[in-house]
């Protein structure tokens, strides 16, 4: 059973990326899945997140207006669209699977290992 997330890179303030979070010994429609981030010297940090059924999603007001998540059920994927992207989203973003959305990381079962996201002129 793992996740990676992948997709992460270094992009210029105002730029696009699109975050890849896959899985492997499981599929990601029975879990929600949530989107963190963790900052240089900071605390892990909850910034969007898509219910199992529903597929309501949930964004931190930070990034509410330019952050998209999203699943692609047949391929076995959640995807994290990252619009209008400024430097203060550079952190290490991480991708979770849990059984409803929630910002507290105890309440996730499984962790990707990370990918960084650099926003920099």
């Amino acid at each position: 059973v793992q996740l990676q997330a992948s997709g992460g890179g270094l992009v210029q303030p105002g730029g696009s990326l699109r975050l890849s979070c896959a899985a492997s010994g499981f599929t990601l429609d029975a879990y929600a899945i949530g989107w963190f981030r963790q900052a240089p010297g900071k605390e892990r940090v909850g910034v969007s997140c898509i219910s199992i059924s529903d597929e309501k999603t949930y964004n931190v007001d930070s990034v509410k207006g330019r952050f998209t998540i999203s699943r692609d059920n047949a391929k076995n994927a959640v995807y994290l669209q990252m619009n209008s992207l400024k430097p203060e989203d550079t952190a290490l973003y991480y991708c979770a699977a849990g059984l409803g959305c929630s910002w507290y990381l105890a309440e996730y079962d499984y962790w990707g290992q990370g990918t960084q996201v650099t926003v920099s002129s």
